[in-house]
């Protein structure tokens, strides 16, 4: 079941070389890193599981990287993003084709984010041993249930892909969940791009200035984080970027006033370095500076309009047997309330389909919800055509 040595390791993935698909999951840490360290890497196929752990000494992963980049065999996850993420650093590669059980199980209305537990019981009606799920995957050797627990992450997911597979097939729902799936695939959700670290920290009534000395001080921040191995957060809080972005400060002393910032990182290195950035920023041309996000005008009643479209999306969702988190989220609603146009998944495809048409009839007056019988039903309001 554990696998520590090159040699059953190229036994192993010799003997699953051809099957259609294998699951996969893996074990990390990543609460004191920038990086996520992997620890363990489970694969299956039938009668074939093993757990491989790459952190045994001279063990060689080559084989195991031909079987997970082997473009003929589907790769199986539950809630693939972290996994891809950490294979993709690990062997330069993200795995292709996969399948995500987490997707399927929401276009089979199982759930919007169904726990791989939750399917195991749901669907094969066993009750799974989680006292191993927080535990210290790093920490050698590991016992028997650590490995117990981890192989049987994918031991039962084969199982589970193949009846979600079968159910997508028998609704017709195949198709759905395609885009998903390639979007996993997508290498660019995995880079790091330091320069677009400032777009995810909140810098309230913001310039274009003050924009750009945020921009700069974020970026140092990420490329920091991920020399040193430590998470951003520790190299600097947020709060610390925003209030120096704000401030600009000139000069040791006032850094030093930032409450966010230890006085150790003001008048250490890493100070003279966030003085050199806040001066260069401000030295930037203006048309080097970022643009500000387009500020949309809130619709009177927006928030009433946003709850209707609520109550339809769980209709329509409860209709057509599909989670509603799958359909559209709640930025993709707050966006049909205030744009006329938006660009959102819900207005094309199947989605459209189920719900986006509906949705935009409730917007243009031409349906009504009202309650009957105890339930919410639609009301078409479009008129009649004129006899011909």
């Amino acid at each position: 079941m554990l696998i520590t040595r090159s040699a059953p390791l190229a036994q192993f993935c010799a003997a699953l070389k051809g099957v259609p698909y294998i699951a996969v999951d893996t074990e990390f840490v990543r609460e004191r890193t920038y990086f996520p360290q992997l620890c363990l890497i489970q694969v299956a196929h039938g009668a074939h599981a093993a757990a491989i752990d790459p952190l045994a000494e001279g063990l060689d992963l080559t084989p195991l990287r031909a079987l997970l980049l082997d473009s003929s065999i589907l790769k199986v996850f539950h809630a693939a993003k972290s996994d891809l993420e950490i294979l993709y650093k690990e062997f330069g590669q993200v795995p292709s084709p996969v399948f995500d059980t987490q997707v399927a199980a929401a276009a089979c209305n199982l759930g919007d984010q169904a726990g791989y537990g939750t399917l195991v019981e749901k669907l094969m009606g066993v009750d799974l041993d989680k006292a191993s799920q927080a535990t210290d995957w790093s920490l050698r050797p590991l016992t028997e249930r650590q490995v117990a627990y981890a192989v049987g992450d994918v031991t039962h997911l084969g199982r589970i892909y193949e009846l979600l597979a079968d159910e997508l097939n028998s609704r017709g729902r195949t198709d759905w969940i395609a885009k998903d799936m390639a979007a996993l695939q997508d290498e660019q959700r995995y880079r790091v791009v330091p320069g677009e670290a400032y777009k995810s920290i909140h810098l309230r009534r913001a310039s274009r200035q003050t924009l750009c000395v945020l921009r700069e001080l974020a970026s140092w921040r990420e490329q920091t984080a991920m020399q040193r191995n430590l998470p951003s957060r520790w190299v600097l809080p947020d709060a610390a970027l925003v209030e120096i972005a704000q401030h600009m400060p000139e000069d040791t002393a006032r850094l030093a006033r930032v409450r966010a910032l230890k006085p150790a990182v003001a008048f250490g290195p890493d100070g003279r370095t966030l003085l050199a950035l806040v001066r260069r920023a401000r030295a930037l041309p203006e048309d080097a500076w970022p643009d500000l996000a387009e500020r949309r005008t809130p619709l009177a009643g927006q928030d009433s309009l946003v709850s209707l479209f609520q109550v339809l999306l769980k209709l329509c969702c409860e209709t057509h047997g599909v989670a509603a988190r799958m359909v559209a989220s709640r930025e993709d609603l707050d966006q049909l309330a205030v744009l006329d146009s938006p660009d959102i998944p819900c207005l094309s495809g199947w989605r459209r389909d189920i719900f986006g048409a509906e949705a935009l009839a409730l917007r243009a007056g031409q349906l009504a919800l009202t309650a009957q019988g105890g339930r919410v039903v639609r009301v078409d309001l479009t008129p009649p055509a004129a006899p011909g």
